[in-house]
């Protein structure tokens, strides 16, 4: 049973509303495929939390040693048998070919409603006819859909197998996907992938940002920053190589498997801050002279943390980006991953690095706020339950009653 929490807040007449359909409180559960740490995915579950506080959580694996001092640290989390197998906190990955059997025995009998929060394969859990399921779609199974990077880039022999397995993936995947009696995505670039994987629609509803939490400072430093995992998706490698060239100073903050390539291939211009607490981040964006950002992420929430903290985005333009930053206003969308485009890119922004207004970059992170998120989650969730979801699509998704209402109370 969920609890009113802020709910009570956020739609407190729809709460209050009994009728013969929908007599009982609302029975609700979230899927996550994993809490292996406090991430972007994290931050989304924790806000869907403070709209329903007390849904059990249903995860194939959880360190909660990861989750110390966060708002997850109590939460209650229910694991699959992947959970205690040996080295499963240290890389649950290894474990990639169990995913679909444990996501499908998690038992979800006892709610109404299940909301699945996917990258891998929480949408694939197993409801009956009764029950509604949203699933949340960050992206389809990377592993298997993205071009780079693949698991099946080894070659020889060890690539045959490791196809042959991600071709098993991707056909579960497209099974699974027609579980979900309702599927949104993060992002109009990860709506266009979910097309391309599962051919189905996929209405955007955007990941929350917590801009309250970032405030410019009076004056800008003369230090470029990134802010990422240090893997190799996130294409770090190019942005050290641009300023290997360009010998401005860029800070990066983050930690992972690539941290010791990546130091090695820097020079002394470019230094590494490793994983830093919100705060400190936050002080750092609301210096920088630009964030620096050459991955292709499907939705990216540090490229909206920077715009909230005033700081100006120099970013690759495929991928979430393209959505939220507005070019030539609140940042540099620069064409393709290469060295002499980002070092361009750069030095436009040199030219004229006044050309961007703190104001604008605010009320343009404003648009993906925690309670946008928060007002829009509460309303589809409770849409699903009363059967009033199907058809629904992008605008006309969120010109309905419920989305009215919340609006009706910013």
């Amino acid at each position: 049973m969920v609890e009113r929490g802020l709910v009570n807040s956020i739609l407190p007449d729809f709460w209050e509303i009994k009728d013969e359909r929908r007599s009982v409180p609302l029975r609700l559960a979230f899927v996550q495929d994993a809490l292996p740490f406090f991430g972007g995915a994290e931050r989304v579950l924790a806000q869907a939390l403070r709209v329903f506080p007390g849904t059990p959580v249903y995860t194939l694996v959880y360190d909660p040693r990861r989750f110390s001092g966060t708002s997850l640290e109590h939460q209650q989390v229910h694991t699959t048998f992947i959970d205690h197998l040996p080295a499963a906190h240290w890389n649950h990955r290894w474990f990639l070919p169990l995913y679909p059997a444990a996501i499908e025995a998690l038992d979800l009998s006892a709610y109404d409603v299940i909301v699945s929060f996917s990258y891998a394969v929480a949408h694939g859990v197993i409801t009956r006819p009764d029950q509604w399921h949203i699933a949340l779609i960050h992206t389809p199974l990377r592993q298997a859909y993205h071009p780079a990077p693949r698991l099946a880039s080894r070659r020889g022999l060890a690539g045959w197998p490791v196809e042959r397995l991600l071709d098993r993936l991707r056909a579960w995947n497209v099974r699974a996907s027609a579980r979900p009696d309702h599927m949104l995505a993060i992002s109009h670039w990860v709506e266009q992938l979910v097309w391309n994987a599962f051919h189905r629609t996929a209405p955007v509803l955007y990941p929350p940002v917590e801009v309250g939490r970032f405030t410019p400072a009076p004056q800008r430093d003369q230090f470029y920053m990134a802010l990422a995992r240090l893997e190799g998706h996130k294409r770090l490698d190019l942005a050290i190589r641009a300023f290997n060239q360009l010998g401005l100073p860029l800070v990066i903050v983050g930690e992972g498997s690539q941290r010791r390539r990546l130091e090695q291939l820097a020079r002394p211009n470019i230094r590494f801050l490793g994983h830093l607490p919100d705060r400190e981040v936050a002080g750092l964006l609301g210096r920088a002279r630009a964030l620096i950002h050459p991955a292709e992420e499907d939705f990216g929430i540090a490229v909206v943390e920077a715009q909230a903290a005033g700081c100006p985005v120099i970013a690759y333009a495929g991928g979430g980006a393209a959505e939220t930053v507005i070019a030539g206003r609140t940042g540099i969308l620069f064409p393709s991953q290469d060295v002499g485009n980002l070092v361009e890119a750069v030095l436009a922004f040199e030219r004229n690095p006044r050309q961007f207004s703190p104001l604008e970059m605010r009320q343009s992170a404003e648009r993906f706020s925690a309670p946008r998120f928060r007002h829009q989650f509460a309303g589809i969730v409770y849409a699903a339950w009363h059967g009033e979801l199907s058809g629904w699509r992008d605008d006309e998704f969120y010109k309905q009653p419920f989305q009215i209402m919340a609006d009706s109370l910013d």
